[in-house]
């Protein structure tokens, strides 16, 4: 089996409400849905939703990186052979995670289709309990939180993520309307992308959001500060997990070292797909870190890869791939029963793409067939 051709559709899928973290706010969301077909007629679907901030990465260079680079170096190749897939990749191209990602996941669901069995039993087989996920909030005004914690709650929600390091000074109002609106009915997580920038901001955050019985706090700091953890942690007894600052191997390894968090979050876009984040996980789960698989709003296509990853992989405990539930329309159909997510056992990824809704949503496309690129 070999992949001698591919398509890529540069998407805007729409969002039901604006998406506002601490570096950027979105109304609709890039993805880059990737096509690859082989010899024998399969057809299995990747996805890249690149993010400057995160994965450093623009979905025009995400594009480029795909169309010029990466799949003339993968085309010929069995998508089975995931090592040489990454070997070939990483040969061709530094970096470019969500890129990489989106060749990775394809093969995976190729893989799987050719096997005749989900990508989480090629993985290693699967827990026994659904994957859940986490109402995820946007920097918004405390008491707009405050509603829409409620409303989580009667959606069927456990848990809350919230968005914070917004430039108002709101971020304590905003957890403490939460929490009153919600009591603790729902556990509380938060996640800062940075936006508190050094150790001792952050400090004072995590104090005054201690009386709020915080599960958790995500990348409180800058990513590249990663000796700033060592001073957080000796300050705060609030659990620490690292997202923005752990990309590669050797990232993971320099907090191992430092016993500086507590969790780490793994995206598959940040670190090139399925196979990079289950080293990671394993890595983690060696160092005696668990390990949370992180959303950037993919559609149900990296999703699917996402669940099906922490599925088989015993150090994954938490899951927040939640972008399927915040838009209003996508090409796949990943299954939800709040909290719980569905996934099938059906090949591959058990994703169907509506190819009428992905044609609806693309702004631009590429074909490349053997190794010549055609736009």
């Amino acid at each position: 089996m070999k992949i001698i051709r591919a398509s890529i559709a540069l998407l805007e899928v729409p969002l039901k409400e604006p998406f506002v973290v601490a570096y950027d706010s979105y109304a609709t969301m890039p993805s880059i849905v990737l096509t690859l077909e082989t010899d024998d007629g399969l057809v299995g679907f990747g996805e890249s939703v690149p993010d400057a901030h995160v994965t450093g990465e623009t979905p025009g260079g995400a594009v480029e990186a795909l169309r010029t680079v990466l799949l003339p170096a993968v085309l010929g190749l069995d998508p089975r052979d995931i090592t040489a897939v990454h070997a070939r990749m990483d040969a061709a191209l530094k970096g470019n995670g969500s890129a990489k990602a989106a060749v990775d996941i394809a093969c995976w669901d190729l893989a799987g289709k050719a096997a005749g069995r989900p990508v989480y039993g090629l993985l290693g087989g699967r827990k026994p309990e659904n994957p859940t996920i986490a109402r995820v909030m946007s920097i918004l005004a405390p008491d707009v939180l405050a509603a829409q914690a409620v409303e989580a709650r009667a959606e069927g929600f456990r848990h809350l993520k919230m968005k914070l390091g917004g430039r108002d000074g709101l971020d304590v109002e905003r957890v403490r309307a939460v929490r009153a609106a919600v009591g603790h009915d729902l556990a509380i997580r938060v996640d800062a992308n940075q936006g508190w920038g050094d150790p001792a901001t952050a400090i004072a955050m995590i104090r005054a959001l201690e009386p709020f019985s915080i599960d958790w706090v995500e990348q409180p700091i800058r990513a590249d500060d990663v000796d700033g953890f060592e001073v957080i942690r000796a300050q705060v007894g609030v659990r620490l997990m690292a997202d923005e600052a752990v990309v590669s191997q050797a990232d993971l390894a320099r907090f191992v070292k430092a016993r500086s968090v507590d969790m780490v979050n793994l995206k598959l876009q940040k670190s090139g797909g399925i196979t990079p984040c289950h080293r990671l996980a394993t890595q983690a789960e060696l160092g005696g870190f668990s390990v949370q698989v992180g959303s950037m709003l993919e559609t149900s296509i990296a999703s699917a890869a996402g669940y099906h990853l922490a599925l088989a992989h015993p150090a994954i405990v938490s899951t927040e791939l939640s972008g399927p539930v915040k838009f209003t329309r996508e090409p796949g159909n990943l299954e939800f029963r709040i909290p719980e997510v569905l996934v099938t056992d059906r090949p591959g990824l058990g994703v169907d793409v509506d190819l009428d809704v992905l044609e609806d949503l693309t702004v631009d496309r590429w074909e490349t067939t053997a190794s010549i690129a055609l736009r």
